[in-house]
């Protein structure tokens, strides 16, 4: 029996609320200490040989490598320096990392550097590191010749200025007596140490959960205890699991501000952790709607309604459902995952017609396996059975390509899903296939430089892949001595492919001609012998 009080007593929904809330106030802290997007990844951009982006490119690859000897030589050191260069080089990599984490795309990629900058000529700034007394110092570049070779080198003002960034740095004990492949980056630049430190520090993380999760339920059902339902304290007994996963991810927001992470690398775990904050709030939900199904069933109206055990199970099962698959998406969105043809699809309506037509419900999942899968987009060339068009456009139900007679085909997604589907904007280059027919009055010295001739045009041409041309002579045909030939030319776009098989095409018939040769054409030779006389000579023609 609950023993009366006077006032209204206190409700379990405020006190979730109120829980919920001083956590999302914390999780808001994580969020917006934290870019909303993780980095792009950096773009291939086009080096020049003598360019400040070539020489720090070139030096950055060194210092991950940890070949730190040779990345020295990107610094201007003085007499008394060169020989702690290695040292030099793997400071100001670690000042770099913590300070100042640099985009190749936005190097100079010119032979004389930015020439807009303010600067004197040869002289390019990469940005500003405080000094230990908190004035923001410049990181320069500038360029030296050798002779014949050109070099942009950090200039000697920041070389001397290493020694007191990196004394600065808040991490440096940890970061001189690491061993040095430790230090190097692993996946998702965070480096090698750090990972061990993440792996062995998740045990720990989610035994302090467990701990918190425990004192919060504790909490939460004294609370509820103190109130007149009773469904309320179903649901904080169902908490446990729930309620160990937000509070491990916010010891586990703490941790890794303590391992010095790269700007990226503390992007993505940050996504992670706002991924697991989704998830754990989907499970607070998945909760509830659990426990209401279970009170609902005990209701007077659940035991006098026969079909009422049927739809309380179709309804819990259906909001199961939709809380798993909306809380997926919702952390895969997260994640960086590109979800918005799946997003597109889903709808309370587009639900309730599913679970009452099974093909409309076998397209609902067509389009979500399509969507998860992506074996096309909007916009690719694809062949799909017989029908080879564009893409137009990805439904709930079905989806539409528009072919080269400029019809619209509609395929629905169900089939669509179980369809051998052939896309064309994948393909990283174009083939060339063709048989050359040449006549036979061709000699076998010709038809050698012919093959020859032909494999360095291919072979010298800027847009083939070299690492596979085939030419060869393949067979003595009815009419014609067959020469194979097959290569493939380095572009996506069939319009320039077009134009760089014409070019080619146009060059095999001048090596042909070159050579003397031509091409054959179906011909047959029909040799007509008459009566034979008894010494086997043809008969004289009868005269009249």
């Amino acid at each position: 029996m609950r023993g009366s009080r006077s006032g209204p007593p206190p409700s379990v929904v405020g006190a979730l609320t109120l829980a919920l809330g001083l956590s999302g106030s914390a999780y808001a802290q994580l969020l917006r200490s934290a870019p909303t997007e993780s980095p792009a990844p950096t773009p291939a951009v086009e080096v020049t040989p003598d360019s400040p982006r070539t020489s720090l490119a070139e030096y950055l690859q060194l210092c991950r490598a940890g070949r730190y000897a040779q990345a020295a030589r990107f610094l201007d050191l003085s007499p008394q320096q060169e020989a702690n260069g290695a040292v030099y080089a793997r400071k100001l990599k670690a000042v770099l990392d913590r300070h100042l984490w640099l985009d190749l795309s936005k190097v100079s990629s010119q032979p004389g550097g930015n020439r807009d900058d303010g600067l004197p000529p040869d002289v390019d700034e990469l940005g500003t590191i405080p000094s230990p007394s908190g004035k923001l110092e410049p990181v320069r570049l500038v360029r030296r010749e050798d002779g014949a070779n050109v070099t942009w080198v950090f200039s000697r003002p920041t070389v001397a200025r290493i020694d007191g960034w990196y004394a600065a740095l808040e991490d440096r004990f940890l970061l001189d007596v690491i061993p040095e492949p430790l230090q190097r980056p692993g996946p998702r630049e965070i480096l090698w140490w750090q990972w061990i430190a993440i792996l062995a520090l998740s045990p720990l993380l989610w035994l302090g959960g467990r701990g918190l999760g425990w004192l919060t339920r504790k909490l939460l059902l004294r609370i509820a205890r103190r109130t007149r339902t009773e469904w309320d304290d179903e649901v904080v007994l169902r908490l446990r699991g729930p309620l160990v996963l937000p509070w491990a991810l916010l010891l586990a927001w703490i941790g890794i501000r303590l391992l010095g992470l790269y700007e990226p690398a503390e992007a993505f775990l940050v996504q992670v952790l706002r991924a697991g904050a989704i998830v754990a709030v989907f499970w607070i939900l998945l909760r509830v709607i659990q426990v209401g199904g279970e009170v609902a069933a005990r209701t007077e109206w659940a035991r006098t309604n026969p079909s009422a055990p049927s739809l309380l199970s179709v309804g819990v099962r259906t909001g199961e459902v939709l809380l798993f698959v909306v809380g997926a998406l919702a952390s895969l969105s997260t994640l960086g995952i590109p979800v918005g043809s799946i997003v597109a699809g889903l709808g309370i309506g587009g639900i309730a017609v599913a679970l009452a037509s099974q093909k409309t419900m076998e397209n609902f999942f067509g389009s979500i396996s399509i969507g998860i899968d992506q074996p096309l987009r909007v916009g690719d060339f694809v062949r799909i059975g017989e029908v080879v068009g564009t893409v137009e456009q990805l439904g709930l139900r079905s989806t539409r390509v528009r072919t080269l007679d400029r019809t619209l085909v509609t395929l629905p997604n169900g089939k669509l899903a179980d369809t051998q589907i052939e896309t064309f904007a994948a393909r990283d280059r174009i083939r060339l296939a063709c048989t050359l027919a040449l006549q036979y009055g061709t000699t076998a010295a010709q038809l050698r430089r012919i093959v020859e001739g032909i494999t360095r045009l291919l072979q010298d041409h800027p847009r083939t892949w070299k690492e596979v041309i085939a030419v060869n002579f393949t067979a003595f045909a009815d009419s014609s001595l067959n020469v194979e030939v097959m290569v493939w030319f380095e572009t996506r776009d069939f319009a320039e492919f077009r134009d760089l098989r014409q070019e080619v095409l146009f060059g095999f018939m001048e090596v042909v001609e070159r050579e003397g040769s031509g091409f054959a054409f179906p011909t047959r030779t029909v040799h007509v012998v008459g009566p034979s006389a008894p010494d086997g000579l043809p008969a004289p023609a009868a005269r009249g």
